[in-house]
Protein backbone atom coordinates (compact mmCIF):
# COMPACT_ATOMS: atom_id res chain seq x y z
CA UNK A 1 0.00 0.00 0.00
CA UNK A 2 1.17 3.30 -1.21
CA UNK A 3 2.00 5.76 1.41
CA UNK A 4 -0.05 8.30 2.26
CA UNK A 5 1.53 11.82 1.07
CA UNK A 6 0.54 13.69 3.96
CA UNK A 7 1.97 11.71 6.46
CA UNK A 8 5.19 12.29 4.79
CA UNK A 9 7.91 14.97 6.49
CA UNK A 10 9.21 15.72 2.37
CA UNK A 11 11.09 18.66 2.03
CA UNK A 12 10.02 20.24 5.18
CA UNK A 13 13.92 20.94 6.28
CA UNK A 14 14.01 22.93 3.01
CA UNK A 15 10.80 24.86 2.32
CA UNK A 16 13.02 26.80 -0.73
CA UNK A 17 13.41 22.88 -2.60
CA UNK A 18 9.84 22.30 -1.55
CA UNK A 19 9.00 25.51 -3.81
CA UNK A 20 10.96 24.63 -6.32
CA UNK A 21 8.99 21.85 -6.76
CA UNK A 22 5.15 22.93 -6.62
CA UNK A 23 6.31 25.41 -9.42
CA UNK A 24 7.63 22.98 -11.35
CA UNK A 25 4.66 20.06 -11.16
CA UNK A 26 2.65 23.47 -11.23
CA UNK A 27 4.23 24.60 -14.86
CA UNK A 28 3.62 20.89 -16.11
CA UNK A 29 -0.16 20.89 -15.24
CA UNK A 30 -0.59 24.65 -16.73
CA UNK A 31 1.16 22.94 -19.85
CA UNK A 32 -1.21 19.64 -20.02
CA UNK A 33 -3.94 22.50 -20.15
CA UNK A 34 -3.02 24.26 -22.76
CA UNK A 35 -2.04 21.46 -24.78
CA UNK A 36 -4.97 19.65 -23.90
CA UNK A 37 -3.27 16.40 -22.97
CA UNK A 38 -4.28 13.82 -20.31
CA UNK A 39 -8.18 15.32 -20.80
CA UNK A 40 -10.50 13.22 -18.89
CA UNK A 41 -13.62 15.49 -18.55
CA UNK A 42 -15.57 17.72 -21.59
CA UNK A 43 -17.98 20.41 -20.80
CA UNK A 44 -20.57 21.27 -22.91
CA UNK A 45 -21.97 24.98 -21.69
CA UNK A 46 -24.45 26.26 -23.43
CA UNK A 47 -24.83 30.60 -23.99
CA UNK A 48 -22.85 30.34 -26.35
CA UNK A 49 -22.03 26.97 -26.68
CA UNK A 50 -19.17 25.76 -25.66
CA UNK A 51 -16.51 23.22 -24.93
CA UNK A 52 -14.21 23.05 -22.30
CA UNK A 53 -11.78 20.39 -21.51
CA UNK A 54 -9.84 19.78 -17.71
CA UNK A 55 -8.73 17.29 -15.49
CA UNK A 56 -10.90 15.83 -12.71
CA UNK A 57 -7.93 15.79 -9.96
CA UNK A 58 -7.48 19.57 -10.74
CA UNK A 59 -11.02 20.55 -10.37
CA UNK A 60 -11.71 18.26 -7.56
CA UNK A 61 -8.96 19.57 -5.46
CA UNK A 62 -10.18 23.23 -6.42
CA UNK A 63 -13.94 22.95 -5.26
CA UNK A 64 -16.27 20.62 -3.17
CA UNK A 65 -19.02 20.97 -6.15
CA UNK A 66 -16.38 19.48 -9.03
CA UNK A 67 -15.38 16.64 -6.17
CA UNK A 68 -18.85 15.89 -5.45
CA UNK A 69 -20.16 15.86 -8.96
CA UNK A 70 -17.33 13.49 -9.92
CA UNK A 71 -18.05 10.96 -6.90
CA UNK A 72 -21.41 11.01 -8.07
CA UNK A 73 -22.96 9.12 -11.12
CA UNK A 74 -23.37 11.79 -13.84
CA UNK A 75 -19.75 12.25 -13.00
CA UNK A 76 -18.76 9.36 -14.66
CA UNK A 77 -19.81 10.78 -18.03
CA UNK A 78 -16.91 11.77 -20.42
CA UNK A 79 -19.40 14.92 -21.49
CA UNK A 80 -21.04 16.70 -18.34
CA UNK A 81 -23.51 19.08 -19.70
CA UNK A 82 -23.33 22.81 -17.74
CA UNK A 83 -26.66 25.28 -18.52
CA UNK A 84 -27.19 27.55 -15.46
CA UNK A 85 -23.84 29.61 -16.26
CA UNK A 86 -22.62 30.97 -19.19
CA UNK A 87 -19.36 29.95 -21.17
CA UNK A 88 -17.04 32.71 -20.64
CA UNK A 89 -17.47 32.78 -16.99
CA UNK A 90 -17.43 29.05 -16.57
CA UNK A 91 -13.88 28.92 -18.86
CA UNK A 92 -13.01 31.93 -16.69
CA UNK A 93 -13.14 30.19 -13.27
CA UNK A 94 -11.90 26.55 -14.33
CA UNK A 95 -8.72 28.92 -15.26
CA UNK A 96 -8.98 29.75 -11.73
CA UNK A 97 -8.86 25.88 -10.75
CA UNK A 98 -5.17 25.71 -12.27
CA UNK A 99 -3.98 29.63 -11.90
CA UNK A 100 -5.80 30.61 -8.61
CA UNK A 101 -5.95 33.62 -10.59
CA UNK A 102 -9.37 35.08 -11.95
CA UNK A 103 -10.16 38.54 -13.98
CA UNK A 104 -12.67 40.39 -12.06
CA UNK A 105 -13.94 43.72 -13.71
CA UNK A 106 -17.21 45.91 -13.04
CA UNK A 107 -18.77 44.48 -16.21
CA UNK A 108 -18.01 40.55 -14.91
CA UNK A 109 -18.39 40.63 -11.27
CA UNK A 110 -22.32 40.04 -10.63
CA UNK A 111 -21.88 36.72 -13.11
CA UNK A 112 -18.25 35.63 -11.48
CA UNK A 113 -19.99 35.98 -7.93
CA UNK A 114 -22.95 33.91 -8.70
CA UNK A 115 -20.83 31.11 -10.92
CA UNK A 116 -18.88 30.51 -8.01
CA UNK A 117 -21.33 30.21 -5.45
CA UNK A 118 -22.42 27.59 -7.76
CA UNK A 119 -19.59 25.65 -8.13
CA UNK A 120 -18.41 26.64 -4.67
CA UNK A 121 -15.26 28.86 -5.13
CA UNK A 122 -14.74 30.23 -1.72
CA UNK A 123 -11.90 32.55 -2.66
CA UNK A 124 -13.58 33.82 -6.12
CA UNK A 125 -16.71 34.46 -3.78
CA UNK A 126 -14.01 36.44 -1.50
CA UNK A 127 -12.76 37.93 -4.40
CA UNK A 128 -15.51 39.28 -5.91
CA UNK A 129 -17.29 40.71 -2.40
CA UNK A 130 -13.86 42.23 -1.88
CA UNK A 131 -14.29 44.02 -5.22
CA UNK A 132 -17.49 45.24 -5.21
CA UNK A 133 -16.34 46.96 -1.95
CA UNK A 134 -13.24 48.60 -3.28
CA UNK A 135 -15.32 49.54 -6.24
CA UNK A 136 -18.24 50.41 -4.84
CA UNK A 137 -19.43 53.94 -6.76
CA UNK A 138 -18.20 52.47 -10.29
CA UNK A 139 -21.03 49.07 -9.79
CA UNK A 140 -23.41 51.75 -8.19
CA UNK A 141 -25.20 51.04 -4.58
CA UNK A 142 -28.13 49.73 -6.10
CA UNK A 143 -26.71 46.85 -8.42
CA UNK A 144 -24.83 45.94 -5.22
CA UNK A 145 -27.77 45.54 -2.73
CA UNK A 146 -29.60 43.86 -5.88
CA UNK A 147 -27.06 41.28 -5.81
CA UNK A 148 -26.61 40.99 -2.63
CA UNK A 149 -30.38 39.94 -2.01
CA UNK A 150 -30.16 37.83 -5.24
CA UNK A 151 -27.36 35.69 -4.06
CA UNK A 152 -27.63 35.92 -0.31
CA UNK A 153 -23.97 35.52 -0.06
CA UNK A 154 -22.82 36.17 3.29
CA UNK A 155 -19.70 37.17 2.48
CA UNK A 156 -20.92 39.76 0.23
CA UNK A 157 -22.71 41.16 2.75
CA UNK A 158 -20.73 41.44 5.53
CA UNK A 159 -18.27 43.51 3.06
CA UNK A 160 -20.73 46.00 2.45
CA UNK A 161 -21.82 46.31 6.00
CA UNK A 162 -17.85 46.51 6.41
CA UNK A 163 -18.18 49.51 3.63
CA UNK A 164 -21.43 51.31 5.68
CA UNK A 165 -19.43 50.89 8.81
CA UNK A 166 -16.47 53.14 7.61
CA UNK A 167 -19.12 55.45 5.17
CA UNK A 168 -22.06 55.52 7.94
CA UNK A 169 -22.12 59.04 7.44
CA UNK A 170 -22.27 59.32 3.74
CA UNK A 171 -24.67 55.91 3.70
CA UNK A 172 -27.18 57.13 5.77
CA UNK A 173 -28.11 60.18 4.08
CA UNK A 174 -28.96 58.00 0.53
CA UNK A 175 -32.50 56.80 0.42
CA UNK A 176 -31.55 53.05 0.46
CA UNK A 177 -30.41 53.64 4.07
CA UNK A 178 -34.28 53.80 4.81
CA UNK A 179 -34.65 49.97 2.82
CA UNK A 180 -32.84 48.36 5.88
CA UNK A 181 -33.82 45.91 7.99
CA UNK A 182 -33.75 46.63 11.33
CA UNK A 183 -31.07 43.04 11.85
CA UNK A 184 -28.16 44.77 9.74
CA UNK A 185 -28.94 48.39 11.40
CA UNK A 186 -28.73 46.67 14.59
CA UNK A 187 -25.45 45.33 13.46
CA UNK A 188 -23.90 48.46 12.03
CA UNK A 189 -24.94 50.54 15.31
CA UNK A 190 -23.10 47.95 17.59
CA UNK A 191 -20.34 48.68 15.58
CA UNK A 192 -17.14 50.21 17.95
CA UNK A 193 -15.67 51.00 14.67
CA UNK A 194 -18.85 53.12 13.68
CA UNK A 195 -16.75 55.81 11.63
CA UNK A 196 -19.12 58.90 12.79
CA UNK A 197 -17.89 62.57 14.64
CA UNK A 198 -20.28 62.45 17.59
CA UNK A 199 -22.44 59.70 19.25
CA UNK A 200 -25.50 62.29 17.90
CA UNK A 201 -24.85 61.50 13.98
CA UNK A 202 -25.78 57.94 14.80
CA UNK A 203 -29.00 58.56 16.76
CA UNK A 204 -30.04 61.23 13.78
CA UNK A 205 -29.72 58.25 11.93
CA UNK A 206 -32.26 55.92 13.65
CA UNK A 207 -34.27 58.86 13.99
CA UNK A 208 -34.45 59.46 9.81
CA UNK A 209 -34.85 55.56 9.64
CA UNK A 210 -37.91 55.34 12.03
CA UNK A 211 -39.60 58.80 10.54
CA UNK A 212 -39.61 56.82 7.30
CA UNK A 213 -42.12 53.85 8.03
CA UNK A 214 -43.22 55.55 11.94
CA UNK A 215 -45.66 53.05 12.59
CA UNK A 216 -44.17 49.86 11.69
CA UNK A 217 -40.90 50.75 13.61
CA UNK A 218 -41.18 52.69 16.04
CA UNK A 219 -41.55 49.30 18.09
CA UNK A 220 -37.99 49.02 16.82
CA UNK A 221 -36.50 52.02 18.62
CA UNK A 222 -35.85 50.59 22.08
CA UNK A 223 -33.27 47.82 19.96
CA UNK A 224 -32.22 50.23 18.21
CA UNK A 225 -31.32 53.07 21.56
CA UNK A 226 -30.15 50.70 23.40
CA UNK A 227 -26.70 50.04 20.32
CA UNK A 228 -25.82 53.65 21.08
CA UNK A 229 -23.24 55.23 23.41
CA UNK A 230 -25.76 56.39 25.94
CA UNK A 231 -23.70 57.87 28.51
CA UNK A 232 -21.36 60.27 25.98
CA UNK A 233 -24.68 61.79 25.49
CA UNK A 234 -25.05 64.67 28.40
CA UNK A 235 -28.51 64.57 31.12
CA UNK A 236 -30.09 67.24 29.31
CA UNK A 237 -29.87 65.62 26.07
CA UNK A 238 -30.98 62.04 27.65
CA UNK A 239 -33.88 63.66 29.49
CA UNK A 240 -35.43 65.97 26.36
CA UNK A 241 -34.78 63.19 23.32
CA UNK A 242 -33.91 59.74 24.70
CA UNK A 243 -36.71 59.50 27.73
CA UNK A 244 -39.78 60.51 25.70
CA UNK A 245 -38.67 57.57 23.13
CA UNK A 246 -41.61 54.30 23.11
CA UNK A 247 -39.93 51.86 25.37
CA UNK A 248 -36.59 53.85 26.09
CA UNK A 249 -37.13 55.10 28.59
CA UNK A 250 -35.33 52.43 31.54
CA UNK A 251 -32.36 53.28 28.86
CA UNK A 252 -32.18 57.01 29.86
CA UNK A 253 -32.38 56.68 33.10
CA UNK A 254 -29.62 54.02 33.23
CA UNK A 255 -27.33 56.15 31.15
CA UNK A 256 -28.26 59.71 33.98
CA UNK A 257 -27.66 57.34 36.52
CA UNK A 258 -24.47 56.27 34.87
CA UNK A 259 -22.78 60.17 34.20
CA UNK A 260 -24.43 61.22 37.93
CA UNK A 261 -23.74 58.46 40.40
CA UNK A 262 -19.85 57.29 39.44
CA UNK A 263 -20.02 55.28 42.48
CA UNK A 264 -23.48 52.68 41.49
CA UNK A 265 -22.06 51.95 38.04
CA UNK A 266 -21.07 48.53 39.14
CA UNK A 267 -24.90 47.90 39.52
CA UNK A 268 -25.77 49.24 36.46
CA UNK A 269 -26.54 46.77 33.58
CA UNK A 270 -25.62 48.96 30.72
CA UNK A 271 -24.18 47.95 26.97
CA UNK A 272 -21.93 50.18 25.66
CA UNK A 273 -20.34 52.53 28.57
CA UNK A 274 -16.61 53.26 26.34
CA UNK A 275 -17.01 55.99 23.35
CA UNK A 276 -16.48 54.33 20.00
CA UNK A 277 -12.92 54.24 19.14
CA UNK A 278 -13.84 56.53 16.06
CA UNK A 279 -15.25 59.15 18.16
CA UNK A 280 -13.93 62.24 19.74
CA UNK A 281 -9.97 62.11 17.90
CA UNK A 282 -7.46 64.26 18.46
CA UNK A 283 -3.92 65.06 17.73
CA UNK A 284 -1.01 64.61 19.44
CA UNK A 285 2.48 65.71 18.51
CA UNK A 286 5.70 64.64 20.20
CA UNK A 287 8.12 67.43 20.07
CA UNK A 288 11.54 68.26 21.76
CA UNK A 289 12.58 70.89 23.82
CA UNK A 290 16.29 70.30 24.86
CA UNK A 291 16.33 67.08 26.43
CA UNK A 292 12.92 66.77 27.53
CA UNK A 293 10.12 65.45 24.99
CA UNK A 294 6.57 66.87 25.46
CA UNK A 295 3.17 65.68 23.88
CA UNK A 296 0.97 68.56 22.79
CA UNK A 297 -2.69 67.87 22.46
CA UNK A 298 -4.94 69.55 19.93
CA UNK A 299 -8.20 71.29 21.36
CA UNK A 300 -10.00 71.72 18.07
CA UNK A 301 -13.30 73.60 20.10
CA UNK A 302 -10.50 76.37 21.14
CA UNK A 303 -8.16 75.73 18.04
CA UNK A 304 -4.80 75.44 20.39
CA UNK A 305 -2.25 72.97 21.54
CA UNK A 306 -2.24 72.10 25.40
CA UNK A 307 0.81 70.54 26.87
CA UNK A 308 -0.89 66.46 27.89
CA UNK A 309 2.73 65.06 28.95
CA UNK A 310 6.31 65.25 29.13
CA UNK A 311 9.01 62.20 29.25
CA UNK A 312 13.17 61.73 29.17
CA UNK A 313 14.67 59.61 27.03
CA UNK A 314 18.80 59.54 26.93
CA UNK A 315 18.76 58.62 23.21
CA UNK A 316 18.10 60.19 20.40
CA UNK A 317 16.83 59.19 16.18
CA UNK A 318 14.61 56.88 17.31
CA UNK A 319 11.30 56.50 15.11
CA UNK A 320 8.27 56.26 16.77
CA UNK A 321 4.45 54.38 16.18
CA UNK A 322 1.45 54.88 17.66
CA UNK A 323 -0.49 51.34 18.04
CA UNK A 324 -3.21 50.31 20.51
CA UNK A 325 -2.81 52.82 23.32
CA UNK A 326 1.07 52.86 23.01
CA UNK A 327 3.43 54.70 21.11
CA UNK A 328 6.71 52.61 20.62
CA UNK A 329 10.15 53.98 20.53
CA UNK A 330 11.99 51.82 17.78
CA UNK A 331 16.07 52.13 17.78
CA UNK A 332 18.09 55.43 17.60
CA UNK A 333 21.23 56.60 18.11
CA UNK A 334 23.41 56.73 21.41
CA UNK A 335 27.25 57.91 22.33
CA UNK A 336 27.58 56.94 18.03
CA UNK A 337 26.46 53.87 17.55
CA UNK A 338 22.89 52.74 16.52
CA UNK A 339 20.74 50.56 19.13
CA UNK A 340 18.29 47.78 18.77
CA UNK A 341 16.31 49.02 22.37
CA UNK A 342 12.50 48.65 22.30
CA UNK A 343 10.10 50.83 24.33
CA UNK A 344 6.69 51.58 24.88
CA UNK A 345 5.00 54.58 25.96
CA UNK A 346 1.57 54.36 27.54
CA UNK A 347 -0.14 57.42 26.43
CA UNK A 348 -3.33 56.88 29.10
CA UNK A 349 -0.71 56.00 32.20
CA UNK A 350 1.91 57.69 31.02
CA UNK A 351 4.21 54.99 31.70
CA UNK A 352 7.33 53.96 29.76
CA UNK A 353 8.30 50.26 29.77
CA UNK A 354 10.82 47.86 27.74
CA UNK A 355 10.08 45.62 25.49
CA UNK A 356 11.79 43.45 23.26
CA UNK A 357 15.01 44.62 21.48
CA UNK A 358 15.48 44.42 17.54
CA UNK A 359 17.97 41.41 16.32
CA UNK A 360 19.80 44.27 14.56
CA UNK A 361 20.71 47.57 15.64
CA UNK A 362 19.45 49.97 13.68
CA UNK A 363 19.14 53.89 12.87
CA UNK A 364 17.61 56.08 10.01
CA UNK A 365 15.73 52.98 9.16
CA UNK A 366 11.69 52.99 8.89
CA UNK A 367 9.05 51.73 10.67
CA UNK A 368 4.84 50.81 10.21
CA UNK A 369 2.37 48.66 11.57
CA UNK A 370 0.20 46.04 9.75
CA UNK A 371 -2.55 43.96 10.73
CA UNK A 372 -0.92 44.24 14.33
CA UNK A 373 2.34 43.69 13.64
CA UNK A 374 5.33 46.00 13.39
CA UNK A 375 8.07 46.15 10.98
CA UNK A 376 11.56 47.66 10.87
CA UNK A 377 13.16 48.37 7.73
CA UNK A 378 16.56 49.48 6.50
CA UNK A 379 18.29 52.21 8.02
CA UNK A 380 22.36 52.22 9.05
CA UNK A 381 24.07 50.26 11.33
CA UNK A 382 26.94 52.19 11.82
CA UNK A 383 27.82 52.60 8.83
CA UNK A 384 26.46 49.86 7.19
CA UNK A 385 23.22 50.38 5.22
CA UNK A 386 20.84 48.06 5.62
CA UNK A 387 18.47 45.85 3.12
CA UNK A 388 17.21 43.80 6.32
CA UNK A 389 13.38 43.85 7.85
CA UNK A 390 12.39 42.44 10.88
CA UNK A 391 8.43 42.46 12.06
CA UNK A 392 7.33 42.16 16.24
CA UNK A 393 4.54 40.46 17.50
CA UNK A 394 4.16 40.23 21.23
CA UNK A 395 3.97 36.47 20.98
CA UNK A 396 7.27 35.89 19.21
CA UNK A 397 9.37 39.41 19.78
CA UNK A 398 11.34 40.01 16.65
CA UNK A 399 11.47 38.06 13.24
CA UNK A 400 13.42 38.54 10.04
CA UNK A 401 11.63 38.59 7.18
CA UNK A 402 12.24 39.39 3.25
CA UNK A 403 14.82 41.89 2.96
CA UNK A 404 14.21 45.25 0.56
CA UNK A 405 15.30 45.14 -2.94
CA UNK A 406 17.71 47.57 -1.99
CA UNK A 407 18.99 49.10 0.73
CA UNK A 408 18.29 52.20 2.37
CA UNK A 409 18.10 54.45 5.17
CA UNK A 410 16.16 57.86 5.74
CA UNK A 411 13.06 56.48 3.97
CA UNK A 412 9.38 56.64 4.91
CA UNK A 413 6.63 53.70 5.13
CA UNK A 414 3.20 53.57 4.97
CA UNK A 415 0.68 50.57 4.93
CA UNK A 416 -2.12 50.87 1.99
CA UNK A 417 -4.01 47.73 0.39
CA UNK A 418 -2.48 45.64 3.01
CA UNK A 419 0.56 46.03 1.56
CA UNK A 420 3.75 48.18 2.85
CA UNK A 421 5.33 51.09 0.98
CA UNK A 422 8.88 52.10 1.53
CA UNK A 423 9.80 55.43 -0.41
CA UNK A 424 12.62 57.29 -1.00
CA UNK A 425 15.82 57.85 1.15
CA UNK A 426 19.63 57.15 0.39
CA UNK A 427 21.95 54.40 -0.05
CA UNK A 428 26.12 54.77 -1.10
CA UNK A 429 24.83 55.81 -4.53
CA UNK A 430 23.22 58.55 -3.13
CA UNK A 431 19.34 59.96 -3.14
CA UNK A 432 16.71 57.52 -3.95
CA UNK A 433 13.26 58.29 -5.98
CA UNK A 434 12.94 54.55 -5.96
CA UNK A 435 9.69 52.90 -4.24
CA UNK A 436 9.22 49.50 -3.51
CA UNK A 437 5.76 47.43 -1.72
CA UNK A 438 5.71 44.39 -0.04
CA UNK A 439 3.22 41.62 0.03
CA UNK A 440 2.59 40.17 3.52
CA UNK A 441 1.24 37.38 1.12
CA UNK A 442 3.32 36.80 -1.30
CA UNK A 443 6.07 37.60 1.14
CA UNK A 444 8.26 39.52 -1.30
CA UNK A 445 9.06 42.61 -1.81
CA UNK A 446 8.35 44.26 -5.75
CA UNK A 447 9.31 47.74 -7.16
CA UNK A 448 7.07 50.21 -8.16
CA UNK A 449 7.13 53.33 -10.01
CA UNK A 450 9.61 55.90 -9.05
CA UNK A 451 8.85 59.16 -7.09
CA UNK A 452 8.57 62.23 -9.61
CA UNK A 453 11.92 63.22 -7.92
CA UNK A 454 14.57 61.90 -4.79
CA UNK A 455 13.29 62.61 -1.44
CA UNK A 456 15.29 61.91 1.87
CA UNK A 457 13.06 61.48 4.99
CA UNK A 458 9.61 62.63 3.25
CA UNK A 459 6.84 62.76 5.38
CA UNK A 460 3.93 60.43 3.49
CA UNK A 461 0.55 59.90 4.06
CA UNK A 462 -2.29 57.81 2.83
CA UNK A 463 -5.52 59.45 2.50
CA UNK A 464 -8.53 58.41 0.29
CA UNK A 465 -6.49 55.16 -1.40
CA UNK A 466 -3.56 57.22 -2.42
CA UNK A 467 -0.05 58.11 -0.93
CA UNK A 468 0.88 61.98 -0.69
CA UNK A 469 4.31 62.23 -0.54
CA UNK A 470 6.84 65.56 0.37
CA UNK A 471 9.81 66.79 1.61
CA UNK A 472 10.66 67.18 5.29
CA UNK A 473 12.94 69.74 4.13
CA UNK A 474 13.10 72.50 1.16
CA UNK A 475 15.20 75.09 0.27
CA UNK A 476 12.49 76.59 -1.94
CA UNK A 477 9.62 78.29 -0.78
CA UNK A 478 7.22 75.94 -1.69
CA UNK A 479 6.70 72.64 -0.74
CA UNK A 480 6.32 70.15 -3.56
CA UNK A 481 3.94 67.59 -3.30
CA UNK A 482 2.97 64.81 -4.88
CA UNK A 483 0.36 62.17 -4.96
CA UNK A 484 0.66 58.15 -5.64
CA UNK A 485 -2.17 56.14 -7.24
CA UNK A 486 -1.38 52.80 -5.95
CA UNK A 487 -4.14 50.95 -9.02
CA UNK A 488 -2.64 53.25 -11.94
CA UNK A 489 1.12 52.87 -10.61
CA UNK A 490 1.70 56.36 -11.18
CA UNK A 491 2.32 59.58 -9.73
CA UNK A 492 0.93 62.78 -9.99
CA UNK A 493 1.61 66.21 -8.32
CA UNK A 494 -0.26 68.34 -6.97
CA UNK A 495 -0.44 71.86 -5.30
CA UNK A 496 2.67 73.08 -3.45
CA UNK A 497 2.40 73.82 0.44
CA UNK A 498 3.89 77.12 1.02
CA UNK A 499 6.34 76.03 3.98
CA UNK A 500 10.00 75.55 4.54
CA UNK A 501 9.42 72.45 5.85
CA UNK A 502 6.26 70.08 7.24
CA UNK A 503 5.30 67.28 8.36
CA UNK A 504 1.97 65.52 7.53
CA UNK A 505 -0.40 64.93 10.74
CA UNK A 506 -2.77 62.78 8.62
CA UNK A 507 -6.37 62.62 8.40
CA UNK A 508 -8.35 65.10 10.55
CA UNK A 509 -11.61 64.60 12.36
CA UNK A 510 -13.15 65.98 9.54
CA UNK A 511 -11.32 63.61 7.06
CA UNK A 512 -8.82 65.97 5.69
CA UNK A 513 -5.34 65.97 5.14
CA UNK A 514 -3.71 67.85 7.72
CA UNK A 515 0.30 69.53 7.17
CA UNK A 516 2.15 70.89 10.28
CA UNK A 517 5.13 73.45 8.80
CA UNK A 518 7.03 76.39 9.33
CA UNK A 519 6.35 79.41 6.83
CA UNK A 520 9.98 81.34 6.24
CA UNK A 521 8.67 84.76 7.56
CA UNK A 522 7.50 82.67 10.63
CA UNK A 523 8.85 81.32 13.93
CA UNK A 524 6.07 79.57 14.37
CA UNK A 525 4.62 76.16 13.30
CA UNK A 526 1.54 76.89 10.89
CA UNK A 527 -1.21 73.54 10.06
CA UNK A 528 -3.01 73.70 7.03
CA UNK A 529 -5.28 71.45 5.84
CA UNK A 530 -5.81 70.20 1.89
CA UNK A 531 -8.87 71.40 0.34
CA UNK A 532 -8.76 68.18 -2.06
CA UNK A 533 -11.62 69.27 -4.20
CA UNK A 534 -10.54 73.00 -4.92
CA UNK A 535 -6.61 71.46 -5.17
CA UNK A 536 -5.37 74.31 -2.14
CA UNK A 537 -4.39 74.50 1.12
CA UNK A 538 -6.06 76.42 3.69
CA UNK A 539 -4.20 77.45 7.14
CA UNK A 540 -6.04 76.33 10.74
CA UNK A 541 -4.10 77.28 13.74
CA UNK A 542 -0.06 77.13 14.90
CA UNK A 543 2.11 75.40 17.47
CA UNK A 544 4.83 77.32 19.00
CA UNK A 545 8.69 77.14 17.60
CA UNK A 546 10.02 73.28 17.62
CA UNK A 547 12.86 71.94 17.05
CA UNK A 548 10.91 68.61 15.94
CA UNK A 549 7.56 66.94 16.16
CA UNK A 550 5.89 64.08 15.27
CA UNK A 551 1.96 64.26 14.86
CA UNK A 552 -0.93 61.24 15.50
CA UNK A 553 -4.25 61.32 15.25
CA UNK A 554 -5.77 59.32 18.63
CA UNK A 555 -9.15 59.13 19.74
CA UNK A 556 -9.47 61.11 23.21
CA UNK A 557 -10.70 57.63 25.00
CA UNK A 558 -7.05 56.86 24.97
CA UNK A 559 -6.33 59.87 26.96
CA UNK A 560 -5.99 60.44 30.55
CA UNK A 561 -8.65 62.45 32.20
CA UNK A 562 -6.23 63.92 34.97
Amino acid sequence: MAASCTQRPAFQSNSSEQNRFMEKLMAKILSFYDEQSLIDVTFKVSNPTAVVPAHRLILAAASPYFENLFKGEQGNSPVIEINDIDSDTFERLIIFCYTGEAIITVNNVGAMLKAALILQLEDVINNCADYLKTHINEHTWQAAYTLERETQCERLRQKLIEYEIKNFMEISRRDEFLNFDVEKLQCILESDNLNITREEDAYDAIKRWVNHDELARQEQLPILIACLRLPQFDADFLWTHIQPLPGCELLAFKAISWIREPAARTKINMRFTEPRATCEQTFLVICKSEMNYKLLQYNKVEDKWLEYASFEIDYIYYKTILMDNNLILIGGYKNGISSNIVRSWNIRYKTLQNLSAMNQARCGHCVVELDGKIYAIGGLEGKKVLKSVERYTPSDGWKFVSSLIFGRYGARAVTLNNKIYVLGGKNGNGDLKLVECYNPDLITWTSCADMTKCRVLPDVKVHNGHIYVLDTYSASVSQSVERYDPERNTWFKICCLNAEWARIAGMSLDNKLWFIGRPKSDDRSSVSVYDEDNDRWIKKCSLPNLTASLPYIVPVAFLSSK
